[in-house]
């Protein structure tokens, strides 16, 4: 339990020391940003602090701080030392640059971000990249509350019953203006979550000594031997670091009224989110008692264990409240997932978004394909875990992407020394860790560690080295 007491603290401290660092690094200023500049009144509008705050953090926290959390806690405690350190080091500050960047080119995504800084080809990359990851999100967001839910009501209400009707909610989100729908439930379903996981955390602590909180270790306690690189690094997404916040940031960049918002937002809002799987992950062990019984109930799925846990710690009625909770969080992930890529596909044919038409030519298609994914992971055994898997790598290298584009805008704003390694060390490691995955993992090319672990680390110094030569003729051309 003092290992868990300390990671929060860590967090915190992390929050106002380096958060702010990072604030200055960038520089906000007193611009108008998209919110005040443009307000379309359908995806760029002023929304309070506070609801952006609350908006973004619904927006990031999908399963990956409670799914990921838990797959990644089979690894043992170590898992606290990446989801606070990736954290701190990376992940906020991954979100950070992404919304700000976001925000100073007219709430543009990823993908334009990726044209604009590092060049045409990695825009087109990015767009079809981003919006595969996006549709993949919003399947994974889908079935696993659906599941959920399917647990808690009678047998007719299966999971293709709940996944329909969320793919029908996901088409209003994806098409009303951002403060008709998305603004109006998401205070209180931020409220939702939060309480929710603070009373999971209040059931493990105060159980009597029935459930106890494992003391960090660096031992890898996978029980099947799985090695924690790259594999903690890919399974434990949202809840360190994810690329899917890159295609959420902006959508909130559009919305803040002052630059001056932004570390609030968009870095508060990742700390909150590892709190969240700081406390998913040290309950999956303490409620089993160890990374083996804990990986047995995960073969059943992770949507049972959710449920086990939920009811297990805090009874029928309050189990129930924290099941909603997590439910709640994968669906308000789900339906700005493919909001984000209608914007991107938006910006890629140069549609104008104020016309209902419009948005329907780009939706309908989408959700089309997200429902047929849906069915894929429903009615396989294993789909979801497919699904899952997938969304993991691209996840994780779109992170990587994300960080490349920060440290090439850095760089060109004379953000040099400190500045811009700010973003490309965290970089660096998360190209290391994207090879090194796809060359080993079932899901890539299934090599052996000997050829993976050498290929991984030189891919990434390839990457690193590129970064210092621009560094050294960039700053020299400054000095002159």
């Amino acid at each position: 339990m003092i290992s868990l007491l300390v990671a929060f603290a860590v967090l915190i401290v992390g929050y106002l020391l380096y958060g702010r660092l990072t604030e200055k690094v960038f520089g906000p200023d007193g611009r108008a940003t998209p919110a005040v500049a443009v307000n379309d009144g359908v995806d760029c509008v002023p929304v309070k602090p506070w609801k952006a705050f609350l908006i973004q953090l619904l927006n990031i926290a999908g399963t990956g701080p409670i799914f990921g959390a838990l797959m990644g806690a089979v690894f043992g405690p170590v898992v606290f030392l990446w989801i606070v350190f990736g954290s701190i080091l990376g992940g906020a500050v991954h979100d950070y640059m992404s919304g700000m960047i976001s925000e100073r080119n007219g709430g543009a995504s990823v993908a334009e971000l990726s044209g604009r800084y590092l060049g045409v080809p990695a825009k087109w990359i990015m767009r079809v990249f981003s919006v595969v990851l996006l549709v993949l999100c919003g399947v994974v967001f889908v079935t696993s509350p659906a599941a959920l839910l399917a647990k808690l009501t009678p047998d007719w209400m299966n999971g293709t019953f709940w996944a329909v009707l969320i793919l029908g909610y996901y088409l209003l989100a994806t098409l009303l203006p951002i403060d008709k729908l998305i603004g109006k439930l998401y205070p209180v379903f931020g409220v939702l979550l939060i309480v929710m996981a603070v009373a999971v955390l209040g059931g493990i602590l105060f159980s009597g000594g029935r459930f106890t909180i494992p003391e960090l270790t660096l031992t890898d306690l996978h029980p099947d031997g799985t090695p924690v690189w790259p594999y903690m690094f890919v399974t434990v997404a949202c809840g360190a670091i994810s690329g899917f916040h890159a295609t959420q940031s902006p959508m909130i960049a559009k919305c803040i009224t002052s630059e001056k918002q932004g570390r609030r937002i968009f870095y508060g809002a990742m700390v909150s989110e590892s709190v969240i799987a700081l406390v998913w992950a040290a309950a999956g062990v303490a409620f089993y008692g160890s990374t083996r019984l804990l990986n047995e109930a995960l073969a059943g799925g992770a949507s049972n264990v959710v449920y086990e846990i939920s009811t297990g710690v805090l009874g029928g009625v309050g189990g129930v409240l924290a099941v909603a909770g997590v439910v709640v969080c994968p669906i308000t992930s789900g339906d700005t997932a493919f909001r984000s890529a209608r914007l991107i596909l938006a910006e890629t044919f140069r549609l104008e978004q104020k016309r209902i038409g419009n948005r329907l030519l780009i939706t309908l298609p989408l959700l089309a394909i997200g429902g047929l994914l849906t069915w894929f992971a429903l009615v396989n055994d294993d789909g979801f875990g497919v699904v899952w898997r997938y969304f993991s790598w691209s996840n994780q290298t779109l992170a990587m992407i994300a960080l490349w584009v920060a440290t090439s805008y850095l760089m060109r704003e004379g953000k040099y020394r400190f500045g811009s390694l700010m973003t490309a060390l965290p970089a660096t490691f998360m190209s290391a860790v994207s090879m090194t995955y796809i060359l080993m993992s079932g899901e890539g090319f299934r090599l052996s560690g000997a050829v993976a672990y050498p290929v991984g680390v030189a891919f990434a110094g390839a990457l690193f080295l590129l970064y210092a030569v621009c560094f050294a003729l960039n700053h020299r051309r400054c000095r002159t």
